[in-house]
């Protein structure tokens, strides 16, 4: 894993409470889906990879499924605990999964949430299929950003401040501007290259979130990215979003949303 990928996916854990307040979560619908596509048994045993704050986990947990979290950051795990103080049968761990001792075949499904992106694949796939029992299955899904009429403009507005205020984190493909949905990478074919897992079902499901001006700009301070910046260039840039967002958009962001989903079994 490169030096950069290591240091950025730890900057959430500084941030866990406000991570846990203004992330958005996960479709219901996701949910009823992996149970459905994994063939999941009722109480069967899952391991998550990388929980976070247990954003995906209280929705499994709430069904009645045994979890194991390995969560990275400290801080995100304390509070991925008390989401989940009502649920006995979840237990979160704090280490780095590559160097978690594998428990082989002791799951039924493995899931992560906006979070295998940060493992190398050529480790995690192997990893992950060792520690399912036969017939297991692997749940992974992430949040895309992508366009939405309903922004009316907003995001290729703003675009333009990140060029002149944040160019260190401007992408070669910010420059394109926001996807559409049909243009989200896919990531069948890496699951399936892995050789550990078979066919690769998806789901994808299509949704807005709406924000004020101060509860977008608190979004935006959990990203590793964002979080990255020196104080004052961070600062200027959520200045400038700010005061973009108050006087053009009369401080309504809409932001459009895919999730994604990719369920397949272990060979």
């Amino acid at each position: 894993m490169s030096g950069d990928r290591d240091r950025l996916r730890t900057t959430f854990d500084e941030a866990a409470s406000l991570y846990d307040e203004v992330r958005p979560g996960y479709p219901e619908e996701l949910f009823d889906d992996v149970v459905s596509l994994s063939g999941i048994r009722p109480a069967g045993r899952i391991l998550e990879i990388g929980c976070g704050t247990g954003q995906a986990t209280v929705p499994f947990a709430r069904r009645g499924y045994r979890i194991l979290c390995i969560e990275l950051g400290e801080n995100l795990a304390a509070v991925a605990r008390h989401n989940l103080e009502g649920y006995p049968q979840a237990e979160v761990r704090v280490g780095a999964f590559e160097e978690w001792p594998l428990q082989e075949g002791a799951f039924d499904l493995a899931i992560s949430a906006t979070a295998f992106h940060w493992l190398d694949p050529a480790l995690a796939y192997p990893k992950v299929a060792r520690s399912l029992r036969e017939g297991g299955s692997l749940a992974l899904f992430w949040n895309e950003h992508v366009h939405s009429d309903a922004s009316e403009g907003f995001f290729e507005e703003v675009q333009r401040i990140y060029e002149r205020e944040a160019p260190e984190i401007v992408g070669p493909e910010d420059h394109k501007g926001l996807p559409r949905p049909y243009e989200v990478p896919d990531r069948t074919e890496e699951i399936q290259d892995s050789g550990v897992f078979g066919k690769v079902t998806t789901r994808h499901y299509r949704w807005d979130e709406i924000y004020d001006t101060g509860g977008y700009l608190r979004v935006l301070k959990t990203y590793s990215g964002h979080r990255n910046l020196g104080d004052d260039t961070r600062t200027r840039l959520l200045r400038s979003i700010a005061d973009l967002a108050d006087t053009k958009f009369g401080g309504r962001i809409v932001k459009g949303y895919l999730t994604t989903l990719y369920v397949a079994q272990r060979r």
